[in-house]
């Protein structure tokens, strides 16, 4: 289909000609541009392009032919106040050099109109440019302003330092459009789904937009300008603006629990909502987001933009504000988890996003994935502290050293335990490879203590590329021995544990617990010395979130044993479905904990565990299967069948499309008694190729609690339709 943009003369000097050269077209040639630069469907209209890669437009004009032998064709490339003029080479043959350049060959000339191709360099800055044409004869020159097009990264081209050499990788980290979150404990990973949109109307122009109002552009529009070309500014920038904490960001963090105003983290399914929200509002920040709806919205926005990049999940990720690479948690005599007396935590899974470039700043060796953190945590180091030696150049003073951003963090930088690193490497470095100190308290007095080396970034996981199993990334993070450096923090408390080694106790799963079961947990005692001892025991269960501290105990059993000398012994337990069913939605965390004394030396040693509980299944069915074409109606059953051992009060089933329908549907609130079954029948019919989500949840009582969550993707094939030019 050619369609053509009409252009307008802005500016010209005198003609001596009696009929001039007047262009009267220009044809963009979107559809063929974009498909050759892996760029359909980005943007609602308009040319978007990919740096470092050639691009065709066709001229047409009027009054009469262009004759290149005796007219110049010169290009003017805008970027705010940044202009590129960029003339027409007339050749057979062409390559296009290291800045901006413009080709014509002597067959693409026809009477009345020339096919030109132009190429960006791989440096190039990502944003919306203008574009003008102006004709040059010895008689004079006429001034035609073109249109406009967007300028992305390009991970297809070797020589953008954001080049990721498979096209499977490039399909999951910049294509696709949909993804999996992971959470839970590294026990019992959960999964939820999550759509990143970059294809769902105005998705694009909110991301130029998010880059115009950051701070960087509104302190110094060229300086801004210049510096995008870099991914590794780029992605603090957005990393920054992402939070609202010191900027116009987009979403505003909350963990207290208490929602008004706003929705509640675990409802939101989709970055496009997002960020069409806080666009539509005049930039005021979307209510409320945790860690990893900051970490989706940051991979939509680094995908559109065109650097590759994935949702990445630290299970018992540390949160070290001290940097002393210690996280000391508490816990009663009795085996209770006490809320938390510093800013220090260990919350049981933290998500943050990897972006794929190199690192020309920090030299050889530091480019690949790159931890981004926009979770307003701490503020950014920036380069303080980093030897001149280690850096080449910096992001500063262009992003300002204090802003709420984390990143980019070389991997490789973490795994070696090379903190001084920018950017932020030691925060990094602290989540995944920091230490746990537990102390027994009862009133102030220290009744034991141990050190925990290994719990702290026991699983990192992203989804790999093409399934929906996690990815370990554990190796990537930590070294064959945890790269435990500084071992003088932990030396200390080592040293000062007072428990004697020959009693010790364990806290174990028997079995992966699901909803509806008992959970079977068994404790195990060993007395290594020579006398008899009697022993007291607590256990206890807590419910959790997986960044708060732990409820008062809903299970708990407290009993004595005489344990002979060198005797080891194993004590079963299990947690009835009604001790925990009408408490638990999916998203809590059990922290179950034993506390056993030595009733005669009054010694006292800890074990403790947390886990998670799958949800409830929700089923999902597609009329003619999960493949559909493009404006095609399809019919969708989905249901729900309370596998639970008690009922369900006011449960309703909602149901959210991302590309498939417009708003959520919800289902009549009922009582839903244990094997009962509730539906909801819905038409769906998508306006574009993709892949495309369906997210169903059920949630009950009056705290309107979810207790299941599940996706079901819907492949949608057929033609994207054409762009406007």
């Amino acid at each position: 289909m050619m369609c053509y943009r009409a252009v307008h003369p802005c500016a010209w000097r005198s003609y001596n000609e009696e009929e001039p050269c007047v262009l009267r077209f220009v044809n963009l040639e979107a559809h063929e541009n974009q498909r050759a630069h892996h760029t359909l469907g980005l943007g609602s209209q308009g040319l978007v392009l990919r740096r470092g890669q050639p691009f065709r437009l066709m001229l047409l004009f009027q009054g009469r032919a262009w004759s290149p032998r005796s007219e110049g064709l010169v290009f003017q490339v805008l970027l705010g106040s940044l202009v590129e003029t960029v003339p027409v080479q007339w050749s057979r043959s062409w390559s296009p050099g290291p800045g901006w350049s413009a080709h014509c060959s002597p067959g693409d000339v026809h009477p009345m109109s020339a096919t030109i191709q132009l190429c960006s360099p791989a440096s190039a800055s990502v944003g919306l440019y203008r574009l003008a044409v102006q004709i040059e004869s010895p008689a004079g020159a006429r001034h035609y302003v073109v249109g406009s097009f967007v300028l992305l990264c390009n991970p297809w081209s070797k020589e953008d330092s954001v080049y990721m050499p498979l096209e499977p990788l490039l399909q999951e980290y910049v294509q696709s459009d949909c993804g999996l979150v992971y959470m839970g404990t590294p026990h019992n990973v959960s999964s939820r789904p999550w759509a990143f949109g970059q294809y769902e109307p105005l998705v694009l122009e909110v991301c130029l937009s998010l880059l115009q109002v950051s701070p960087q552009h509104l302190r110094n529009e060229q300086v801004d300008y210049v510096r995008r070309s870099d991914p590794v500014y780029l992605s603090r920038v957005v990393c920054a603006m992402v939070n609202c904490n010191d900027d116009r960001g987009v979403l505003q963090g909350k963990w207290d629990g208490r929602y008004g105003g706003g929705m509640a983290p675990t409802e939101w399914n989709g970055s496009a909502e997002i960020l069409t929200r806080w666009a539509g509002s005049d930039f005021r920040p979307v209510r409320y987001g945790q860690c990893w709806v900051f970490a989706c919205v940051l991979c939509t926005v680094m995908r559109v933009l065109g650097v590759p990049s994935r949702v990445v999940t630290v299970f018992n990720a540390a949160h070290d504000t001290n940097g002393n690479l210690v996280i000391e948690e508490v816990f009663t005599r009795r085996g209770e988890k006490c809320p938390r007396s510093s800013r220090d935590s260990v919350w049981n899974f933290h998500v943050w996003v990897e972006c794929w470039m190199e690192r020309p700043d920090l030299g050889s060796g530091f480019g690949g994935w790159q931890v981004v953190d926009p979770t307003p945590q701490e503020r950014s180091a920036g380069c303080q502290g980093v030897s001149p030696s280690t850096v080449t150049s910096c992001c500063e003073p262009a992003l300002a050293t204090g802003e709420f951003c984390c990143g980019p963090a070389p991997v490789w930088a973490v795994r070696r335990a090379a903190v001084g690193v920018p950017y932020d490497t030691a925060f990094v470095f602290a989540a995944v490879d920091a230490d746990v100190v537990r102390v027994i308290l009862d009133r102030d007095r220290v009744l034991g203590r141990s050190v925990d080396r290994t719990s702290v970034g026991r699983l990192v996981c992203t989804k790999t590329p093409g399934t929906d199993r996690p990815e370990d990334l554990t190796r990537l993070y930590k070294g064959p021995n945890g790269a435990k450096r500084n071992l003088d923090a932990t030396a200390k408390w080592a040293d000062e544990t007072g428990l004697s080694p020959s009693l010790s106790v364990s806290l174990t799963l028997e079995e992966v617990p699901a909803l509806g079961r008992s959970i079977r947990l068994c404790v195990s005692l060993s007395n290594r010395c020579g006398r008899r001892r009697l022993l007291r025991w607590h256990l206890h269960a807590q419910l959790k979130q997986f960044d708060s501290d732990a409820c008062a105990p809903f299970w708990h059993v407290h009993k004595e044993l005489h344990l002979q000398a060198g005797e080891v012994v194993d004590l079963h337990h299990s947690i009835l479905p009604s001790d925990y069913e009408s408490l638990l939605t999916c998203t809590d965390i059990v922290n179950a904990t034993v506390v056993v004394k030595d009733t005669s030396t009054k010694e006292r040693v800890l074990a403790t565990e947390e886990f998670s509980l799958p949800s409830p299944h929700i089923s999902f069915q597609v009329q003619g299967g999960d493949s559909v074409q493009v404006k095609t109606e399809r019919a969708v059953h989905v249901s729900f069948t309370n596998t639970l051992t008690t009922p369900l009060s006011k449960a309703v089933l909602t149901l959210e499309g991302f590309g498939l329908f417009p708003a959520k549907l919800y289902s009549r609130a009922v009582l839903l008694e244990p094997h009962q079954t509730m539906k909801l029948d819905l038409s769906i019919m998508a306006t574009c190729p993709g892949t495309k989500l369906l997210v169903a949840t059920v949630s009950h009582g009056n705290g309107h609690a979810v207790i299941a969550r599940e996706f079901h993707r819907v492949v949608v094939t057929g033609p994207t339709p054409v762009v406007n030019q």
